[in-house]
C-alpha cells in the first residue's frame, strides 16, 4: 500500500512537471508572437504617422495632411506623385509648377551672338485627393521622395457628433415638411414649405460634403529644390544690332529734306486757306501806311 502511494505521488509531480514546461513554452511562443506584432506596429509607425492610419470603433474622423519638402526633380517628383495617386485611386486636383527667376544676365559673346544665363528654382503646390484608407501609403511613397522634410502635419477631425446631429436635423426638418403638409393651402404655407426645402436641400449638400471628405482625404504638397539651377540659353547679340541701326546719317539727311519739304507745302497751304484774313490785313497796313504818310507830310510843310 505504502508503495503505491509512493508511485501515484511521483507520477503526479511527473505530470506537473510535463505541464509546466508546456505552459512554459506557450507563455514563450505568445511572448515572440506579442513582441513581433509590436515590432510591425513600431515599423508602421515609423513610416508614417498614427493620424494618417487610425480606425476607433465608434468614430469616424475626416482626415487631412499638409507636406512641405525638398527633393532632387521637382519635375520627376511630380510625376511620380501624380501616378502613385492615380494608382491608389486618387486623383490630383491642383497642381502648380513653376521656375521662379532669380537673376537673369546677358553676356555677349561675339558681334552676332550672346548668352542669356538663368538662375532658377523650380517649386510646385499640389494638392491631391485620396481614399482615407489609402493616405498612410501615399505619405510613405511621397517621404520615400524627399531629400529634406521640412515639414508634415496630418489632421484628423473627429466629426463623429457631426454626423450625429446632421441626422437629428433631417430627422427634425422632415417632421416639419410632415406638419406643413397638414395645413390649410396658403400664402404662408408655400413660403414655409420652401423655406423648409431650402433648409433641406442645403443639409443634403452639407451631409454629401462630409461624406465626400470621409471617402477622401485632402494632401497639399510643396515641392521645391534646394539648389538654384542655370540655364545657358543662346541668343542673338541684340546691343550690337541696336548699335548698327541706332543712327544712319544720309538716311536721316534725306528724310530731313523730304519732311522740309512737305513742311513748305503746308506753310502755302495754310497761307491758302487764310487767303482772307491776310486781304483784309493787307488793305488795314495799307491805309495805316497811307496815313502814316500823311501826317509826315502836314508835319514837314508845317515847319
Amino acid at each position: 500500500m505504502k508503495t503505491t502511494y509512493i508511485k501515484l505521488t511521483i507520477a503526479t509531480v511527473l505530470l506537473l512537471g510535463i505541464y509546466s514546461c508546456k505552459k512554459g513554452e506557450a507563455t514563450v511562443n505568445d511572448y515572440k508572437m506579442s513582441t513581433a506584432a509590436d515590432s510591425a506596429s513600431v515599423n508602421i509607425s515609423d513610416s508614417v504617422s498614427s493620424a494618417a492610419t487610425m480606425s476607433v470603433k465608434e468614430k469616424q474622423f475626416i482626415k487631412t495632411a499638409n507636406v512641405d519638402m525638398e527633393v532632387k526633380d521637382v519635375y520627376d517628383t511630380t510625376i511620380s506623385i501624380e501616378k502613385s495617386v492615380q494608382n491608389l485611386g486618387g486623383f490630383v486636383t491642383h497642381s502648380n509648377l513653376q521656375s521662379r527667376v532669380i537673376s537673369e544676365d546677358t553676356y555677349n559673346t561675339s558681334d552676332k551672338d550672346a548668352m542669356l544665363i538663368k538662375k532658377y528654382q523650380t517649386e510646385n503646390t499640389m494638392q491631391v485627393r485620396v481614399p482615407t484608407s489609402k493616405l498612410g501609403e501615399l505619405l510613405t511613397l511621397i517621404n520615400d521622395k524627399k531629400l529634406f522634410l521640412n515639414s508634415r502635419i496630418i489632421n484628423a477631425e473627429d466629426v463623429t457628433s457631426n454626423i450625429k446631429y446632421a441626422e437629428m436635423e433631417g430627422k427634425r426638418i422632415k417632421k416639419t415638411s410632415e406638419n406643413i403638409s397638414e395645413l390649410k393651402t396658403t400664402k404662408d404655407k408655400v413660403k414655409m414649405s420652401d423655406e423648409n426645402m431650402s433648409e433641406e436641400n442645403q443639409q443634403q449638400l452639407s451631409n454629401l460634403d462630409v461624406a465626400d471628405n470621409l471617402k477622401y482625404s485632402t494632401v497639399d504638397i510643396y515641392i521645391k529644390e534646394p539648389k538654384v539651377r542655370i540655364a545657358e540659353i543662346a541668343i542673338t547679340n541684340s546691343e550690337n544690332i541696336d548699335n548698327k541701326y541706332k543712327f544712319d546719317f544720309f538716311y536721316i539727311a534725306k528724310n530731313a529734306f523730304v519732311e522740309g519739304y512737305y513742311l513748305i507745302q503746308r506753310i502755302v497751304i495754310g497761307l491758302i486757306i487764310i487767303w482772307p484774313i491776310l486781304l483784309i490785313g493787307g488793305v488795314l497796313f495799307y491805309f495805316y501806311r497811307k496815313n502814316k504818310s500823311g501826317k509826315k507830310s502836314i508835319q514837314a510843310d508845317k515847319e
